[in-house]
């Protein structure tokens, strides 16, 4: 039974572990990032421009994005409303399930769920307002992209992502230099540097890079892959689909 190590938020652990679990892996978890919420000086334009119809689409990147955004809202439902009356993106199926479960109307889910896919996938939208609730650390290949096709482009974070730290992290580095982490899944590259800043503080940074090139590394997208190789990590696994249950498919695959 190969071990994994899982580092998701908080909120997303139990049924992470739960899925790797059913797959056949045995799980070690420490979540090397949480969600907070957050309210920028650009929140209070997006609302009024989605309730005053001025809004043409509105992209979601993250379950999350939608929760915070409604959470701030003194009438969702009139807000909802609104939403439905435009073009509603979502970056992929658990973004869209979060929508609908809201009763969000989503227009647009893109072949390739990331912020690449995102752009290439909107087309026509020359001239058109373009509103964003993401969070802090949204990759800016989207806002530039979408600039690029001459939208107007508005950003919102509605959400922050900070580096929580308990034993657990420090557990999972033990492991990991002892050689028993057979599987490393990373889903952003905020993960993988709170990883990295974790090893550094500990003062095995290096040791636990050279470990990892000698057992598998999984990333959901291309920026995670690239903040990876940045530190010098091998990635060997990376699904064409950004999901997580698609990760562990692949890395159990990789590792048959």
């Amino acid at each position: 039974m190969k071990v994994i190590a899982i580092m998701r938020p908080a909120s997303y652990l139990t049924e992470s572990a739960r899925l790797a679990s059913s797959m056949g892996f045995k799980v070690v978890t420490a979540p090397m990032i949480d969600v907070v919420d957050k309210t920028d000086a650009n929140f209070k334009g997006f609302v009024s421009r989605v309730m005053e119809g001025e809004s043409d689409y509105v992209i979601f990147t993250s379950a999350n994005g939608v929760e915070f955004t409604l959470l701030k809202l003194n009438s969702p439902e009139e807000f909802i409303e609104q939403l439905n009356k435009m073009h509603v993106v979502a970056i992929g199926p658990k973004t869209e399930s979060a929508l609908l479960k809201n009763g969000i109307r989503v227009s647009i889910v893109p072949e390739s769920y990331s912020s690449e896919g995102l752009v290439e996938h909107l087309r026509g939208i020359e001239g058109m307002v373009v509103e964003i609730a993401r969070s802090s650390h949204g990759a800016p290949e989207l806002v530039n992209g979408l600039i690029e096709k001459g939208a107007v482009v508005h950003e919102t974070q509605v959400y922050q992502i900070i580096m929580p730290r308990d034993e657990r992290h420090t557990r999972l580095m033990e492991k990991a230099l002892a050689g028993e982490i057979d599987i490393f899944a990373f889903t952003s590259s905020m993960m993988v540097r709170n990883f990295m800043a974790i090893a550094d503080e500990m003062g095995v940074k290096d040791d636990v890079i050279r470990i990892m090139n000698e057992k598998t590394v999984g990333a959901i997208g291309k920026p995670t892959s690239d903040t990876l190789s940045g530190f010098g990590v091998k990635v060997k696994v990376m699904p064409e689909n950004y999901t997580f249950e698609e990760l562990l498919r692949e890395c159990r695959e990789h590792d048959c």
